[in-house]
């Protein structure tokens, strides 16, 4: 660790509680406040998570990607270029000669047959992404076969090529280092547990430590085949309070917050060191009702929800600046979203939907929510327009890895929550908002309908795989769109915003990347003019 770095570390462990507060940040070394506790693991076999999502993107590469200088567009990773023979559902890869990975160890195809194998075989939550392509513990090796210098992925299914690109752009197609990830095997684990707690990327940043809900520190990759990062190395610090963050960043301890609230923002205005800058953002919010409890199943109820969200109440006040209403799972700025908001806060309608249909109440829901700004503030806006009519929210904060272990696990009754993109495709969403076809117990989908125990339709099933396959793009969108309207106006989940992401940094900070999932927060390309 250079000098610099280990002051870094030494300031940063003199800023815990109960210690005294620690010096400016050092010019080659960025410093991120941030709420870091949804992270359940940081393996990209199994990281399904904003934060490990960022984590991931900075320090693994895929065979394409949407990298740090042009998150819209997918250039070469990995792969140097490939070609596609739609015909016999093949894409060839040519790979890069010129890559290390962290360790050392030379990138080879080997690398990018075992990646995905181990993607398939633990079947961790993200494995869905590409068992899209067909892709099965018993086929894999037939399905992604090395050469000498490339890499042949084969896929079962009428698919577009983009749509084949961007899953193997996605996060689970991170390739890892095959000869030190299977050194570090444990019970058949293939390296989980060790991936848990280390890095074997060749991205531009490589872990040196990682304590869950407190502190993550990456070193550059000076052999970075895109570059050497600008700076020495990054320190996202676990903060999870949006006054503590600003307090930090207006201090000088560190460089950048990226969890501030509406007010803690507004209370930023009058500093002149100090920038806020917004990006858009492809999560979506929602409510959502478990239909594992008989008392939530009702069609009624789910549509008097939809009136007793205070959509522009919350948005004009403590959300001002971080969400928009959006009505549909399909965020907007992106091909085949619907962007219409056709409920609008109506108690009385809501009343008198509940009365109609003879839904008993009152009752009581337990609200899982995640305990921060402005998840709580939701939660607690939520709990005040919901009790009039007799449905009254009990909220259970929790950390982020709780709460969203919690839903996994169809255990919640009620649940607040947001979900991102896998992959810049309408499928993405689709799948998670309008798809289910076994909704069993032991059925396992990383989707909202399942852990809402909510099985759609056949029709709405159907749709949604046929838009999968669908040649004409137009057509393709139309049915998107039907499908958005579908959920939108029928289901036991309620879509209520669109996150705009706002983060505060220090004037000296330039080349900070954060695209519209979390995938796509970059920092090789950031320099410090101090």
């Amino acid at each position: 660790m250079n000098n610099r770095l280990k002051a870094a570390v030494s300031a940063l462990v003199l800023s815990l509680p109960g210690v005294s507060a620690w010096a400016a940040t050092p010019d080659d070394t960025l410093v991120v406040a941030q709420n870091i506790d949804d992270i359940v693991s940081i393996d990209p076999a199994q990281a399904y998570e904003f934060s490990s999502g960022e984590f991931v993107a900075n320090t693994y590469d895929q065979l394409v990607q949407y990298d740090a200088e042009d998150t819209t567009t997918l250039a070469p990773g990995l792969a140097t270029k490939w070609t596609v023979n739609a015909e016999d559902r093949e894409i060839v890869f040519s790979l890069r000669d010129d890559v290390r990975f962290h360790s050392g160890n030379t990138f080879d195809p080997e690398d990018v047959v075992y990646s995905f194998k181990r993607v398939i075989e633990l079947n961790k939550a993200p494995a869905f992404i590409l068992t899209q392509l067909g892709w099965t513990s018993d086929n894999i090796e037939d399905m992604v076969t090395a050469g000498d210098d490339s890499v042949t992925v084969r896929y079962e299914g009428d698919f577009a090529p983009s749509f084949v690109l961007n899953v193997l752009a996605s996060r689970p197609a991170s390739i890892v280092d095959a000869e030190l990830v299977a050194s570090h095997a444990s019970d058949g684990d293939m390296g989980n547990a060790w991936l848990n707690r280390n890095s074997a990327g060749t991205g531009p940043f490589k872990l040196r430590t990682y304590r869950p809900a407190e502190l993550l520190i990456m070193d550059a990759n000076d052999d970075y085949f895109g570059g050497t990062p600008e700076i020495n190395g990054v320190i996202i610090r676990h903060v999870a309070e949006a006054a503590t963050q600003r307090l930090l960043l207006e201090a000088g301890d560190v460089d950048i917050a990226m969890n501030l609230t509406p007010d803690q923002v507004k209370g930023l205005s009058g500093n002149n060191d100090v920038s806020v800058k917004t990006y858009p953002q492809a999560a979506v919010h929602f409510l959502s009702f478990n239909q594992k409890d008989s008392r939530l199943t009702s069609e009624a109820l789910w549509e008097a929800a939809r009136y007793l969200v205070d959509y522009n109440g919350m948005v004009d006040s403590f959300l001002n600046g971080q969400m928009e209403v959006h009505q549909s799972f399909w965020p907007a700025g992106f091909p085949g979203a619907v962007t219409e908001t056709p409920y609008e806060y109506n108690p009385d309608k809501a009343r008198a939907i509940l009365e109609d249909a003879g839904v008993d109440l009152p009752i009581t829901v337990t609200l899982d929510v995640i305990n921060s700004a402005p998840f709580t503030d939701m939660a607690q806006a939520l709990q005040a327009t919901f009790a009039p009519v007799g449905i009254n929210f009990e909220i259970l904060p929790g950390t982020g890895a709780q709460v969203i272990t919690k839903y996994r696990a169809r255990t919640h009754e009620a649940m607040l929550l947001y979900w991102g993109p896998d992959f810049m495709d309408p499928h993405s969403n689709a799948k998670a908002f309008s798809y289910n076809s076994d909704n069993s117990d032991d059925n396992y989908q990383s989707t909202t309908t399942w852990r809402n125990a909510w099985q759609p339709s056949d029709e709405m099933n159907r749709m949604t795989m046929a838009a999968l396959t669908e040649q004409d793009n137009e057509q393709r969108m139309v049915m998107y769109r039907e499908l958005q309207r579908g959920v939108q106006g029928d289901s036991p989940i309620v879509i209520m915003f669109q996150a705009t992401k706002q983060v505060a940094m220090h004037d000296a900070v330039d080349g900070f990347v954060n695209g519209a999932i979390s995938d796509y927060v970059y920092y090789r390309l950031v320099d410090k003019n101090e």
